[in-house]
């Protein structure tokens, strides 16, 4: 699994990579044209959906290029926190993780706005002792205004060594064209 792990993270970055440089090319070719590109900022929060945590809070930053008015390729990373409740008088910590996830994201209206469905995958780095690398995966469904708010509604999953954890949450973001 620790390959597979890292394995991901390499395409993520790899992508990212490849990404920003096509779409400079194709901004730098296509000046009638040039906000194919934007950054948003996002809070998330939601209800872990593992027994033992009350809930969980993250903010991420999502490069997002448009490669139409309907399909976009997000490049996600951010620091997320699940929030455990404590045992009697035992004290549990919380697990804390930086997801890099990239996807696609398509819009259903021609107008490169509105609702959305997005599927996202790639690495969480844990950052408590011995937390180790697992697989993120975070399908989602929301509305983009023209304006660059953003509300979703997604599920964040994590799986590593065929244990599973995650939440049920919102994401509220505001983009901004490059």
């Amino acid at each position: 699994m620790k390959k597979y792990t890292k394995s991901i993270a390499a395409a993520v970055a790899a992508l990212a990579i490849f990404v920003t440089t096509n779409a400079n090319a194709q901004t730098s070719s296509e000046p009638t044209n040039p906000s194919r590109q934007k950054l948003g900022i996002g809070i998330n929060a939601g209800i872990p959906t593992q027994d033992g945590s009350s809930f969980a809070l993250g903010a991420d930053l999502r490069y997002q290029v448009d490669l139409d008015r309907q399909l976009s390729i997000p490049i996600t990373a951010g620091f997320t926190s699940i929030f455990n409740k404590d045992i009697g008088n035992i004290e549990v910590s919380n697990f804390n993780y930086i997801p890099a996830k990239a996807g696609l994201k398509y819009f259903f209206s021609t107008t490169g706005a509105g609702a959305y469905a997005l599927a996202e995958a790639g690495a969480a780095f844990g950052t408590n002792k011995g937390a180790g690398t697992s697989f993120v995966y975070s399908p989602a469904i929301g509305y983009a205004w023209d304006n660059g708010l953003d509300l979703g509604v997604k599920y964040e999953g994590l799986a590593k060594d065929g244990m599973n954890n995650g939440y049920v949450g919102l994401r509220l973001a505001y983009g901004f064209k490059l």
